[in-house]
C-alpha cells in the first residue's frame, strides 16, 4: 500500500497575525514632516518680516520725531534716537545736505527702506519654498 504525503501550499500558513481575521495592531504611521517643516518655515518668515517692520518703524519714528522737533532730553526720544543710530550705523552721512531735515530723512530713510525690502523679500522667498 502506498502512503501519500500532502504538502500544504496555501498562504494562510505564513500569516503571522495573532488571531486570523482581526486587524493586527501596527505602529501608527510616522508623522508627516513636511507639514511641520512648512509651519516652521512660515513662523520664521513671519518673525523675519516682523523684525524688519520694527526696525523700519523705529527709523521712521526717529525721522518723525526729528522733523517735529521733539525734546531730545526726553527718555523716549533718546531711546528712539539711540536705536535708530544703531540700526543705521552703516548709512550715516551717505547724504551730506545743507538742510538738516532732508539729511536726516535720507540717512535714516534709506536703511528703513532697505530693511523693509530685504526682510519682506526673505520672508516671501521662505513662504515660496
Amino acid at each position: 500500500m502506498q502512503t501519500r504525503h500532502y504538502v500544504r501550499s496555501d498562504t494562510s500558513v505564513r500569516n503571522i497575525d495573532p488571531a486570523p481575521g482581526y486587524q493586527a495592531y501596527n505602529e501608527p504611521p510616522a508623522p508627516d514632516r513636511s507639514v511641520h517643516r512648512q509651519a516652521t518655515t512660515r513662523r520664521t518668515a513671519i518673525a523675519i518680516c516682523t523684525i524688519a517692520d520694527i526696525a523700519a518703524g523705529l527709523l521712521g519714528l526717529w525721522i518723525l520725531l526729528f522733523l517735529l522737533d521733539a525734546n531730545r532730553e526726553n527718555v523716549f526720544v533718546e531711546f528712539v534716537r539711540g536705536t535708530a543710530d544703531r540700526l543705521s550705523w552703516w548709512s550715516q552721512d551717505i547724504f551730506t545736505m545743507d538742510t538738516e531735515g532732508l539729511r536726516v530723512v535720507l540717512n535714516y530713510g534709506l536703511p528703513a527702506v532697505i530693511y523693509l525690502l530685504i526682510g519682506h523679500g526673505i520672508a516671501a522667498r521662505l513662504n515660496r519654498a
